[in-house]
């Protein structure tokens, strides 16, 4: 049980927790939630239904990955491993990156900040969905496929799941388009994928005043 978990990681800290979420009492989303409130600890969910993915796939909820039963004990360990690797290292903007900062248009993404501007606005981004943008705006007014998104922002072990990128681009869109159902930036191109389109902004001058850049 949840509770069950709780008391043991009190008394003993893992390294990481498999949380799933039809657990009897307390389920796992109520769980996460004290967990983080508690621990600072790396969580995958494990869920058999489908259903619940999108609520699960908004990892905004704390979660740093998920699997769906029945999954292969190879790719379970590969999921394992990588969250572990991502959550004992900092976070550093790779060599090969060509700036420290990105414009598409009226967007600004900030990469040794981690912070994203659209004008003066600024965006309050879950650490994927900073990775997916920046993967849109290093090849700004470029389609990009869902599986070659799933590559660059998930890995070779997402490779068939596509519902993954498809809740995210909705959840960017939630945030970057003035009316997510008519977006105008991040743009689907049906049949191939989507790319992310230039916007001007006339209000550039003032994101960078509250950047303290202007």
């Amino acid at each position: 049980s949840a509770e069950d978990a709780l008391e043991a990681a009190a008394a003993d800290l893992p390294d990481l927790v498999l949380l799933d979420i039809g657990l009897p009492g307390m389920d796992g989303l109520d769980a996460l939630k004290v967990m983080q409130q508690r621990f600072d600890l790396p969580v995958i969910f494990v869920t058999a239904r489908r259903r619940e993915l999108e609520q699960v796939l908004g990892l905004e909820l704390g979660a740093d990955d998920y699997i769906t039963k029945p999954f292969d004990s190879d790719i379970l360990l590969a999921r394992i491993k990588a969250v572990l690797r991502r959550s004992r290292r900092a976070p550093a903007v790779p060599a090969a990156a060509p700036a420290d900062r990105l414009d598409v248009g009226d967007l600004a993404i900030d990469l040794p900040a981690h912070s994203v501007f659209v004008g003066a606005r600024r965006l309050e981004l879950s650490p994927r969905e900073f990775e997916l943008l920046l993967a849109f705006a290093r090849d700004a007014e470029r389609v990009l496929s869902v599986d070659e998104l799933l590559e660059r922002v998930w890995g070779a072990g997402y490779a068939g799941e596509p519902q993954i990128v498809y809740v995210h681009v909705r959840r960017l869109r939630e945030k970057l388009e003035d009316d997510p159902t008519t977006p105008q930036r991040i743009v689907t191109v049906r049949g191939i994928g989507y790319k992310l389109v230039a916007q001007a902004g006339d209000d550039a001058t003032a994101r960078d005043a509250a950047r303290g850049e202007g």
